[in-house]
C-alpha cells in the first residue's frame, strides 16, 4: 500500500480513509505542530544538513549539549550520536570483534546486532558452554531491550550465572524502548564484571533521524577515535537541538499515550490471540485473519516478513495521537 502522506492516526488507501495502528510513531511526534515548530526553528539555526566530520576543527556546540543530555536521560557517563540507529549497533559491535575473546547474542537481536561470529547465548535453554572456556576471559553479549513479539524487558539474569571473573560487555538495543520505559528493569544485573552499553534508534519514539551509543567515559572515547566515526558526517545538528528544545513535548505525549494503554488495558477484555502489556504500546497477535479482519473493517496494522521469522510479524501499534473513540473501534474488533 503506498500512500503519499505520513501516516499518522488516519490513513488513505485508494480515496478510502482508514484508522492506522501501525508504524513506530509511538508518541505522535512527527506530525506534532508544536514539535514541528520546533523543529523548523532548528534547521533555520543550524541548515538542513551538516556534512563533515565530528573530528573537523570546526565543531559545532549543539552535539556537546545533546550529548550531555542523552547520557543524563541514559543514566549513563557518557553518550555519541550518530546519523542512524542501524550505525550505532554497526559500529559498536564491529569494536567488539576486534576487543573481545567472543560474542553472543540472545534470541531475536536486531539485526544492527547481528554478527557473523557472534553465539546464540543459549543452547537449548542453558548458557552457551563456550562461556566457561578457559581461554575466554572477555565477552559481549549482544541483545535488545524489548526483542520483537516481547512486551516487557527481556530477563537478562541469567548472566549473573556468569563467573564473576569474567568481563561482560552488555550490549542492548533500546531502539523500541527509549523514551518509553526506564532502565529500572537492569538494575537487576548490575555487577561490577558487567560493563552496560546503550545503543538506540531516535527515529522512533523520539521523532528524528539519528541513534545515540550510551556507555562509560572511556568506551565512548574509544568510540569516538574509531576510523568509521571519523569518517563520517554527524548526525543533523538541527535534530539534535530539536530534541533537546523538545523536552515538555516529550513529556506531554507520553503522558497522553499512557493514558491510551490504560484505557485498552481496562476495556481489551479478550486477549487469548493477543499479546499485551499497559507499559508497551504495541498488542502482538499471530492470526493473519484478524489483520483481514480489522482492514475489511477500516483498520490498518503493522504486518511484514522479519528478518528470519517464519511467518510475519503481526502487530498493532497504539499512539499518543490515537483518540478514545479510535480504540473504542479497534477493541471492537479485538476478539
Amino acid at each position: 500500500m503506498i500512500v503519499n502522506e505520513f501516516p499518522d492516526r488516519l490513513i488513505t488507501i485508494d480515496g478510502v480513509e482508514y484508522l492506522y495502528f501501525g508504524g513506530t510513531n509511538f508518541l505522535g511526534i512527527a506530525t506534532n505542530p508544536d514539535f514541528q515548530n520546533i523543529l523548523f526553528e532548528s534547521i533555520k539555526k543550524w541548515g538542513s544538513s551538516y556534512g563533515s566530520s565530528r573530528n573537523s576543527n570546526i565543531k559545532l556546540s549543539i552535539y556537546e549539549t545533546a550529548e550531555k543530555l542523552l547520557a543524563k536521560k541514559t543514566n549513563s557517563q557518557a553518550t555519541l550520536t550518530v546519523s542512524s540507529g542501524m550505525l550505532t549497533g554497526k559500529l559498536v559491535v564491529d569494536y567488539l570483534s576486534k576487543t573481545t575473546d567472543a560474542m553472543f547474542h540472545f534470541p531475536d537481536a536486531h539485526p544492527a546486532l547481528q554478527n557473523p561470529p557472534s553465539f546464540p547465548i543459549l543452547i537449548n535453554g542453558e548458557l552457551n558452554p563456550k562461556i566457561f572456556d578457559k581461554n575466554t576471559s572477555k565477552i559481549a553479549v549482544l541483545t535488545d531491550a524489548i526483542p520483537s513479539q516481547y512486551v516487557t524487558p527481556i530477563d537478562l539474569s541469567i548472566l549473573l550465572s556468569i563467573p564473576k571473573e569474567k568481563r561482560i560487555e552488555l550490549v542492548i538495543d533500546e531502539s523500541n524502548s527509549f523514551g518509553i520505559l526506564g532502565n529500572e528493569w537492569l538494575n537487576v544485573i548490575k555487577r561490577e564484571n558487567i560493563n552496560f552499553i546503550k545503543v538506540a534508534s531516535l527515529g522512533k519514539a523520539m521523532g528524528i533521524s539519528g541513534g545515540f551509543i550510551a556507555g562509560n567515559q572511556s568506551f565512548i572515547s574509544e568510540m569516538r577515535n574509531q576510523a568509521s566515526f571519523i569518517g563520517a558526517s554527524g548526525m543533523n545538528p538541527a535534530f539534535l537541538e530539536t530534541y533537546c528544545n523538545a523536552q515538555e513535548i516529550y513529556h506531554l505525549q507520553k503522558q497522553k499515550l499512557e493514558h491510551n494503554l490504560q484505557y485498552i488495558d481496562t476495556h481489551f477484555k479478550n486477549r487469548t490471540k493477543f499479546t499485551f502489556h499497559p507499559s508497551y504500546p504495541i498488542i502482538y497477535f499471530d492470526d493473519e485473519l484478524i489483520s483481514k479482519n480489522l482492514f475489511d473493517n477500516k483498520i490498518i496494522t503493522t504486518s511484514f516478513k522479519y528478518t528470519n521469522a517464519s511467518g510475519k510479524l503481526n502487530r498493532i501499534v497504539i499512539t499518543s495521537n490515537h483518540t478514545v473513540t479510535d480504540l473504542d473501534q479497534l477493541i471492537a474488533q479485538l476478539y
